[in-house]
């Protein structure tokens, strides 16, 4: 977990936790969000595999060295480059080089195509789309019949990409730099897991269809994936950075949310629209009261509630201005067993924390409410 004093108390995610599967660019991802005040909690889904030692990826480069493919399609900026230097280390540079000028050479996108220029190529041609789709297109209008081509991959699937290339008569060779493995210490992605099911979260971001994939997958091999999907549909937003991202969980019936510029910015842009719009707010005792995920906004003034208070605010709220019976509230507490007093140590723990006792009313022999206005109550119930 970040460092939870850089949080800032007034940021649109303050009092929202977001879990982060990253591995590559966590710490700029985290830092993002934590400026904009939310608590973040880190478990890696997956580590990368070193190219120094990535055999794989030295056979692929051989064979690309050996025999010449008809074209080589650079899919991403880094992934170029890791795969030039990983040859250079190898004592490859040169030769991959000189094979690389042979050959068409097409770049997805801007960036691509300024990863390939930097290596002193040139790119045939480059989509300002960045769209493989677009890529896709322009091969199978060329006609790919009995030519090979070298794809290099970046541990992201490219859904059917490779598959119409082969449909369409081409010998297709995958060059897999970065490719992805499990963690070596589980125990961070476990804890994760338990907080999302727990939803000790509110939301959960993606960078990388590997990491969806592999956190998909632990929590299936734990008996929890039915769990895991049940808090993703209902209670913790899944954040992806890009639809090919979001692919592992749509393909388990979970909608996702993608910004439309797939980067790590506009990510945390979209979490600051979505999650304080998920927020419940209700005027309450001549106070503007925020319902956030382990917080509750006091007119604009963010107040740290315990996890069994923010379970009794949670219940009251579902009826604002009803009483709520001490046996229901107990219900909504975990672990607190079949003891009332449990209910009445929780709820003044409440009070202090919202620093406005009048927000909920004791309802003598009865239970809990909160003092909803009388406006917004007339409102709420005139039509019924």
């Amino acid at each position: 977990m970040y460092d939870e004093q850089q949080r800032p108390d007034n940021g649109p995610l303050a009092g929202f936790t977001v879990g982060v599967t990253a591995a590559r660019r966590a710490d700029e991802l985290g830092a993002l969000l934590q400026r904009r005040g939310a608590s973040v909690v880190h478990a890696p889904a997956l580590r990368i595999v070193q190219l120094a030692d990535d055999s794989e990826l030295l056979a692929a480069t051989k064979e690309v060295i050996d025999q010449a493919p008809d074209i080589v399609v650079a899919t991403t900026a880094i992934g170029f480059r890791g795969w030039v230097e990983a040859a250079d280390g190898w004592g490859l540079g040169e030769d991959l080089l000189a094979r690389l000028r042979e050959v068409e050479l097409l770049a997805r996108g801007p960036k691509v195509k300024g990863a390939v220029r930097a290596a002193g190529l040139t790119e045939e041609w480059s989509p300002s789309s960045e769209s493989m789709a677009e890529v896709l297109d322009r091969l199978l209008e060329e006609g790919v019949d009995g030519r090979r081509i070298a794809v290099q991959l970046h541990g992201e699937p490219l859904p059917g990409f490779v598959e119409a290339l082969r449909a369409g008569g081409a010998e297709v060779l995958g060059v897999p730099v970065y490719r992805w493995m499990p963690p070596e210490d589980i125990g961070p992605v476990d804890r994760l897991l338990d907080a999302t099911v727990s939803r000790g979260l509110d939301a959960l971001t993606f960078t990388s269809a590997p990491a969806a994939a592999s956190l998909l997958s632990r929590a299936e091999d734990r008996g929890l994936l039915p769990e895991l999907l049940a808090a993703l549909h209902h209670d913790v937003l899944p954040a992806c950075v890009g639809p090919v991202t979001a692919l592992p969980l749509q393909a388990r019936g979970v909608d996702t949310v993608s910004p439309e510029r797939f980067r790590l910015g506009p990510l945390v842009q979209l979490l600051c629209q979505e999650l304080p719009g998920r927020a419940r707010t209700l005027p309450i005792a001549g106070h503007r009261v925020e319902i956030r995920g382990h917080a509750v906004l006091v007119d604009g003034e963010l107040k740290p509630v315990p996890p069994a208070g923010m379970s009794l605010l949670r219940t009251l709220a579902r009826r604002p201005g009803w009483v709520v019976a001490r046996s229901d509230l107990l219900r909504a507490l975990p672990g607190a067993g079949r003891d009332e007093h449990a209910v009445e140590t929780a709820m003044a723990r409440l009070r202090t924390a919202l620093g406005a006792p009048k927000l909920i009313q004791t309802v003598v022999k009865r239970g809990y409410r909160l003092a909803l206005d009388p406006a917004a109550s007339d409102a709420k119930y005139s039509d019924e």
